[in-house]
């Protein structure tokens, strides 16, 4: 509901208040769940909390490891769901429960992209999400180190998010983009242990 306000009139030009009306709700409500605005369109953003993963992994498991077994983990629970789509190719429901999914995610992207404000926060997420992990690194590494593997690990995430979105705006399903994460998922951490697999330390 936000999100198509968002998109029609303008980030900047929507109030809490509209779209607390907008939806039928009072706006306590609507700040019990999203704490700003800004949260309302940013839900989602940079939202892997990698240094968890990695300061959580077991005992003698790489920070690349955890990390891709992660998101291998996320693929693959997206296979089972994607399964279940293919069972329900003749139910228009759930099809059209599908290009909603994909429609409300490239107008997100969309919103964020056409406003400075938002991809700034935007922006900051990610960082914030850099440095926690270089953080967390740093613990068996030199500040450089952690600092240049972080920023590796990041970017390469950022950047298969990023392909994914391209994919649903060329006009791929949900399903199509999401069939192909697995494999770039794959080949992301391949080149990441290429160039990063080193000796704790330097």
């Amino acid at each position: 509901m936000a999100l198509r306000l968002f998109a029609e009139r303008g980030y900047d030009a929507v109030t809490i208040n509209e779209i607390a009306a907008t939806a039928e709700v009072a706006k306590v409500t609507l700040f019990k769940y999203f704490p700003s605005k800004e949260s309302l369109v940013l839900q989602g953003v940079a939202e892997d909390d990698l240094a968890q993963i990695v300061s959580s992994r077991p005992t003698g498991q790489s920070p690349l490891t955890a990390l891709r077994t992660h998101y291998l983990a996320q693929e693959h629970g997206r296979d089972g769901i994607r399964e279940g789509d293919d069972c329900l190719d003749q139910d228009e429901g759930a099809r059209k429960q599908q290009d909603q999914a994909r429609e409300a995610l490239i107008t997100r992207m969309r919103v964020i992209f056409d406003n400075p404000a938002l991809s700034s926060a935007a922006n900051e997420l990610h960082y914030r999400q850099r440095q926690a992990l270089a953080h967390v690194l740093a613990q068996d590494h030199d500040e450089l180190t952690a600092t240049l593997m972080a920023a590796q690990i990041t970017a390469s995430i950022l950047t298969i998010q990023e392909t994914f979105y391209r994919r649903l705006v060329a006009g791929a399903s949900l399903a199509e983009a999401g069939g192909k994460l697995g494999s770039d998922v794959e080949l992301a951490f391949n080149l990441l242990e290429h160039g990063l697999d080193q000796p704790e330390g330097r």
